[in-house]
């Protein structure tokens, strides 16, 4: 087997709970080398945005929130929190769909998800929730840098959050934000076993590579939220950033 084709996934243990105003960059680095997988040159490493909305302080106390009017109705007709639905509310630019429970927004970011990424999974305190990082390409490039400035090594950071697809059960993770590489890998143009040249072949990479970490984040493991994707060799880029995994609203066709 050449090594072009092995790639590793290996979960980073032992990373303290993380709270507001953590060095995050130092708490992954320094887990990492007391495992003995210290991270190198071209890793890639995916950091689950619980852990970075939580060290970045965007975690909210419900008991602090007021509910508008229309979050309040909202929660009746649903059954949910009346001051989780305003939370869900603040964050979203629009409310794409309400039903059966669920109400589906587009985030300030462009994503639509359900609850506008508000999430109380791994959030310290009974009534806290954590809300998305205000810009995640913004948070993958400082942790990709502090890492450089404590290490000297030159990683890509993607930071990943779980979603629901369309006409797809369960939930996989995604890429909500990027820093050192290029999300997506064109692959038009190139030819394909039998020589015929594809002209629609854009892979997600990013998308790919994070819900590959999943495997060993996993949902329910305090101890591993972040893992280093170590052997894939992945376009580099400086500029861009996760928002070119958003499909623009007149392509879609679930919409």
């Amino acid at each position: 087997m050449s090594d072009d084709s092995l790639i590793q996934i290996i979960g980073i243990r032992g990373i303290p709970i993380v709270r507001e105003g953590d060095d995050l960059a130092k708490l992954i680095c320094e887990a990492a080398e007391r495992q003995g997988t210290p991270l190198m040159d071209g890793d890639i490493l995916v950091v689950s945005h619980i852990v970075v909305s939580r060290a970045e302080g965007r975690v909210v106390d419900l008991r602090d929130v007021e509910p508008s009017p229309f979050a309040r109705a909202v929660a009746k007709l649903y059954g949910k929190e009346p001051e989780l639905v305003e939370v869900v509310l603040r964050e979203a630019k629009s409310i794409v769909r309400m039903g059966d429970g669920h109400i589906i927004t587009e985030t300030r970011h462009g994503i639509i998800c359900a609850n506008s990424g508000v999430d109380k999974s791994n959030v310290p305190g009974e009534h806290c929730v954590a809300l998305l990082p205000e810009d995640p390409d913004a948070s993958a490039r400082r942790l990709r840098r502090r890492i450089k400035e404590l290490t000297g090594r030159d990683v890509a950071v993607i930071i990943s959050d779980t979603y629901g697809r369309p006409l797809r059960e369960g939930e996989v993770n995604l890429a909500i934000g990027v820093a050192g590489i290029a999300p997506i890998r064109d692959r038009r143009g190139e030819k394909d076993l039998f020589g015929y040249v594809l002209r629609v072949k854009r892979t997600a990479i990013a998308d790919e590579l994070a819900s590959a970490a999943e495997l060993v984040i996993g949902q329910a493991d305090e101890a591993i939220p972040a893992a280093i994707i170590r052997g894939y060799k992945y376009p580099k880029s400086e500029t861009a950033t996760a928002r070119e995994l958003i499909r623009e609203r007149h392509k879609d066709l679930f919409i």
